[in-house]
């Protein structure tokens, strides 16, 4: 009996630190670093995406229905995160030849009748799953073999910024992952500044503090009325262009 206590106090100790080491990145972490092939060659993840703003992609399976609308659409927005300064990466556990295979394949459908769409970010292979769980994409009550969809948004220093995960069946809205790019980069622009409920860029803001003292307000009152208004005396706006435009329409 003693001869098989201590195998196997062994293996549960040494999983328990595997699985410890499994935790994913958290919000404010730098973004965990891996090298693999692509539908672009061999990257290194984030490091080759330079100072842009990074968002990781994982998805469960190539040649399924909802990850081929889910790139399609991707593919289509990439004029608009680039834009934002934003380059975007994909990951899943097929090989590099399923890959390209279902690239040539999402180029060859009209989807939702804007033409065909031609793939420029890279499909990285992760045939053993070590980057995914890197980022924690196997979730194991889920799957043990395939990836969750999973969203890392991360900044031009590679440090995590927002995470969202996606159960199997049911696609991502890339115009909100593009809204959550837009509200981090407004907050980060000023200080003290971030974003309400439902906030959708050119929207106002808050103002994590009260943005003057009745003196000042007395001195200039016009000025600070065009620039802030309050809910109450913890709730404060600042406007933006375009809500002074339509107030004066």
């Amino acid at each position: 009996m003693k001869k098989l206590f201590i195998p196997l106090f062994a293996v549960l100790f040494f999983t328990g630190i595997s699985y410890s080491q499994k935790q994913i990145p958290l919000i404010g972490s730098n973004a965990p670093s891996f090298k693999a092939n692509s539908t672009n060659g061999v990257l290194t993840f984030p490091n080759d995406f330079g100072e842009s703003w990074k968002i990781l992609f994982s998805h469960p399976q190539d040649f399924t229905p909802v990850c081929t609308t889910e790139l399609l659409e991707l593919a289509y927005k990439q004029p608009e995160l680039e834009k934002l300064g934003v380059k975007v990466a994909v990951i899943s556990v097929d090989n590099i030849k399923q890959h390209e295979n279902w690239k040539r394949h999402l180029e060859s459908i009209d989807f939702k009748g804007r033409g065909l769409q031609s793939i420029q970010f890279p499909l990285f292979e992760d045939p053993n799953a070590l980057n995914s769980i890197k980022y924690g994409m196997l979730h194991r009550p889920s799957s043990t073999s395939k990836d969750v969809r999973g969203v890392y948004v991360i900044d031009s220093k590679n440090v995590v910024r927002a995470i969202n995960f996606y159960p199997v069946e049911i696609g991502r809205n890339m115009d909100e992952i593009i809204r959550i790019v837009e509200a981090l980069k407004t907050a980060d622009d000023e200080e003290y500044i971030s974003t309400p409920v439902n906030w959708n860029r050119g929207d106002d803001v808050l103002v994590t503090y009260r943005p003057f003292s009745n003196e000042q307000y007395k001195l200039d009152p016009k000025k600070y009325d065009a620039q802030f208004y309050s809910l109450d005396d913890m709730i404060w706006f600042k406007r933006t262009t375009k809500s002074t435009v339509l107030e004066n329409e």
